[in-house]
């Protein structure tokens, strides 16, 4: 039977920004970055980013881009799971990205804006339209504060009205910003059509909790596309299972909401405006066994300041929340 990704992307599932595995001469870790797909296949996450902001970016400058996309989908071949590139840059080279990624057989691209700072309405569009003419586009709202930039209402509205436009990760870690994309998908006229998936990592679990009404219409997030779940990542699929089934909120709900803002704070460096953001998910990754260290392609970027300690501290605080027994069962097999 063929698989049907868009409609599982509609029923909402957890997608796991794929990390990028180096070793210690940071150099790219074929069998390790093999391990983390077979990790996040296993797991049952639904789908997996790879090319995105928690692959590094830099990838583009060293060659690494289309290896890192071929490994990964060598390992998705046949699979159940959505295979997601992320492409950005200016119009040229986000229309060369989205080529390699439907060469290599992905299923759609996660389209950053970051390049275009200050394009207009109409440049954003015709930007949009020309990637969405190779594969289908996930929208991305990135926080301004690391590198986004500001998307408001009518930006989402024309956005959603773009045929092959199928979903939009949220992630402005903004309130007010959020509603807006929201808002936009409800006035497009294509609610039925295009997913809603978190990237809010400062409130996950509320943002998949939250039935948001428009127009006398209600709308859900149906999943999230994170790099927070690129770590305990089996939790985070049953978290998300969970939640999507449950009916009322409780006050056991509120409490986990706040245990996984608390452990996404460490390990994306919260403290310290997300300069350690890779490193602490690298770090879980080297304490779990998946990855050998926590190396970046810059050399310079690294844990902060009392980072490790308070990976430590959500580690112990919050048991339920990781999966060590889980990655320690099957790495061995996963490194093979």
């Amino acid at each position: 039977m063929k698989f049907n990704w868009k409609q599982k992307l509609l029923d909402g599932c957890a997608i796991p920004a794929h990390p990028l595995a180096l070793t210690s001469e940071r150099k790219l870790d074929e069998r390790r970055q093999r391990a983390l797909t077979r990790y996040y296949v296993t797991a049952g996450a639904g789908g997996v980013a790879v090319g995105v902001h928690t692959t590094q970016f830099s990838i583009r400058e060293c060659g690494l881009y289309r290896p890192v996309l071929e490994l990964a989908q060598e390992e998705l071949r046949g699979k159940k799971v959505i295979a997601i590139a992320g492409v950005s840059g200016m119009t040229l080279q986000a229309i060369r990205e989205a080529q390699i990624a439907r060469d290599l057989g992905y299923h759609a691209v996660l389209l950053s804006m970051s390049a275009l700072p200050n394009a207009n309405l109409r440049k954003l569009m015709e930007h949009t339209e020309e990637i969405a003419s190779i594969l289908p586009v996930i929208g991305f709202y990135l926080q301004p504060s690391v590198g986004g930039r500001l998307l408001e209402y009518e930006f989402w509205r024309r956005f959603c009205q773009i045929k092959n436009v199928v979903a939009i990760k949220i992630a402005p870690f903004n309130r007010y910003q959020t509603l807006d994309v929201i808002r936009g998908v409800a006035d497009s006229g294509r609610k039925d059509e295009i997913a809603l998936y978190t990237g809010n990592d400062d409130s996950i679990v509320v943002d998949l909790l939250t039935p948001f009404e428009f127009g006398g219409k209600t709308y859900r997030i149906r999943g999230g596309l994170l790099g927070h779940w690129a770590v305990w990542t089996k939790k985070a699929v049953e978290m998300r299972d969970k939640l999507a089934k449950q009916k009322l909120i409780t006050h056991k709900t509120l409490t986990l909401a706040a245990q996984v803002t608390d452990a996404n704070a460490a390990f994306f460096d919260a403290a310290n405006q997300f300069r350690g953001c890779i490193a602490g998910i690298h770090e879980v990754l080297r304490r779990q066994g998946l990855l050998e260290g926590i190396w970046c392609l810059d050399p310079h970027e690294s844990l902060s300041p009392g980072q490790f300690e308070e990976i430590d501290r959500v580690r112990k605080a919050y048991p339920h929340l990781n999966d060590d027994n889980f990655v320690s069962e099957h790495l061995d097999d996963w490194l093979k």
